[in-house]
């Protein structure tokens, strides 16, 4: 698992809605993607990338290279996706 942290994303931190999480499921061998939970600000709003995610096929490698803009809060899930490769979102 890999997680990322909404008291970590400057949109999420402007709201004053710092309290939540992103946590990205996958297979360690092949990169996978398995689930995602997500807890916060607009959850509803940032599961439908991991769904269509999920239904295309796509890795966590692959979501780690994909562009997520600033400032917005899916930049929480782009820094789940990129923990679980071993990159860094900063």
């Amino acid at each position: 698992k890999s997680i990322g942290h909404f008291r970590a994303n400057s949109k999420a931190l402007a709201e004053n809605e710092g309290d939540g999480i992103a946590k990205v499921l996958y297979n360690k061998d092949t990169d996978e993607l398995l689930g995602v939970h997500i807890i916060g600000i607009h959850a509803a709003d940032l599961i439908q990338e991991c769904a269509n995610a999920m239904a295309a096929g796509s890795t966590v490698r692959q979501l780690a290279m994909m562009t997520h803009t600033h400032p917005t809060l899916s930049e929480v899930l782009d820094a789940a996706f990129k923990g679980a490769v071993g990159m860094s979102a900063h």
